[in-house]
């Protein structure tokens, strides 16, 4: 198990090279959740989920979101029992607009008008041009495209068939008068399922076949931006939205639904902002960036979940954000493929 001391930066020649590959990085080796972790520590606990509850985080705007969506676009379930363009569209219009807003306006502030500079930016490189790894030969518009056009609109289908579900009595649903504990636990809860489905989804996205079909395009991007987080394949899409079966077996609301649709979909826009944390003025104001996951970008065979569970770390493919673990890393990918 991880030691209870704070995240602190490891000095050493070999440590100093490490650090040198990135134009940031933040003190090592990375904190995860000390829910995972024992002996016990209540505080701690409280800390890391007052962080993604208390404060402003992605997870309260994926939160307000789906408030958001819920009270001003989504129709009541009566009106999803059949089928039809018109509230489709709507699921697809309360999907996009938040989406494009939060990719376009990150894009614009860390990529295009460079406002904070390279202030907390992990890679010191560009977004590529003029490069024919990527659709129409430009990383944006390939992460734009892929994002939209198959990302959203799978988002959106797999939203879709569980309101249609709900509406129909096919997937069991709750209201918050009928058990106000349990409607409150599963927004806490929904992101831990997330992480737990994503560890074992990505796992198999690792699998060469499904690599080479699907996963290799989101991999193209090394050094990633905003647009980045769901530019994927339909087919990696198909597999990562598989995450809503979840609510065909445990009773949930729409609410919950809009919520976990944002935390699998918004969230990875600012995961993969290339930026720790957003700073305006000199201040930092916002946590953005996840260093856990742009290491899985850089050296691909480690980091497979996310810090919400300690799936990597019990499975050996934990990279810590150290000069060891990259050289673990390596080693373990070296193997894997010869």
């Amino acid at each position: 198990m991880p030691s209870d001391v704070e995240p602190q930066e490891l000095s050493s020649p070999v440590e100093e090279r490490e650090a040198g590959r990135w134009n940031y990085r933040p003190a090592v080796p990375l904190a995860q959740n000390p829910l995972f972790q024992w002996p016990p520590r209540p505080r701690a606990i409280f800390q890391w989920y007052a962080a993604f509850w208390l404060e402003i985080s992605t997870t309260t705007l994926c939160f307000a979101l789906a408030l958001l969506a819920y009270f001003a676009i989504l129709p009541e379930l009566a009106e999803m029992q059949v089928l039809a363009w018109g509230w489709v569209a709507k699921v697809w219009l309360a999907n996009l607009v938040p989406q494009v807003i939060c990719a376009g306006t990150l894009h614009y502030w860390l990529i295009m008008r460079k406002g904070q500079g390279d202030q907390t930016k992990y890679d010191p490189r560009d977004q590529a041009r003029t490069n024919g790894t990527f659709t129409f030969g430009n990383q944006v518009h390939d992460n734009m495209f892929w994002h939209i056009a198959s990302g959203i609109t799978l988002w959106t289908a797999a939203q879709v068939l569980v309101f249609w579900a709900m509406a129909n009595g096919y997937a069991p649903t709750m209201l918050f008068p009928g058990n106000p504990v349990w409607f409150v636990a599963f927004f806490v809860l929904l992101p831990i399922w997330s992480s737990f489905h994503f560890y074992w989804i990505h796992r198999l996205l690792h699998w060469p076949p499904l690599y080479k079909l699907a996963h290799s395009l989101h991999h193209r991007n090394v050094n990633v931006g905003p647009w980045s987080g769901i530019s994927m394949h339909p087919v990696e899409h198909l597999l990562f939205y598989t995450n809503f079966a979840i609510h065909f077996i445990v009773p949930s609301h729409p609410l919950h639904v809009l919520f976990h649709g944002y935390v699998q979909s918004t969230h990875p826009v600012f995961s993969h902002s290339g930026f720790e944390e957003i700073v305006v003025g000199d201040k930092r104001q916002a946590k953005a960036g996840v260093f856990f996951h742009q290491l899985h970008h850089r050296y691909f065979e480690c980091n497979y979940g996310t810090v919400e569970m300690p799936w990597d770390r019990w499975f050996g493919s934990y990279h810590d954000g150290s000069a060891r673990a990259t050289d673990e890393t390596r080693a373990r990918k070296t193997q894997m493929y010869t």
